[in-house]
């Protein structure tokens, strides 16, 4: 089992939920983060004056899924959430050691 996390811009959450529905994920959970990297944040201006934001808004998607899923599920959210500027985000995957449903108790991959 893999755990997949992904920080992607707010505006494409909804294209990349429905794009990972359409190839069987069946749930995940969504967090609205503020972060930076390359991009370093930027200015603007309110109200005439200029102020640096230095933490970009981004919404974090967590997702389980099977081991041999992925990989596909890593690519349908590069291909969703990419807009070819700075700041699409990023995709980290990491390896799950067990998985509980809490209701039924069923384990690992059954729970998912």
């Amino acid at each position: 089992m893999k755990l997949i996390i992904a920080a992607i811009k707010p505006f494409k959450l909804e294209e990349v939920r429905e794009a990972l529905t359409a190839i069987g994920v069946r749930g995940m959970m969504v967090t609205e983060i503020k972060g930076f990297g390359s991009q370093s944040g930027h200015t603007e201006i309110y109200r005439g004056a200029e102020y640096a934001v230095n933490f970009v808004p981004k919404v974090k998607l967590e997702i389980a899924v099977s081991a041999s899923m992925a990989d596909q599920v890593v690519e349908t959210i590069q291909k969703t959430a990419k807009t070819d500027k700075i700041g699409d985000g990023k995709i980290f995957v990491l390896d799950i050691q067990q998985a509980v449903r809490v209701r039924t108790g069923e384990l690992d991959e059954e729970a998912l």
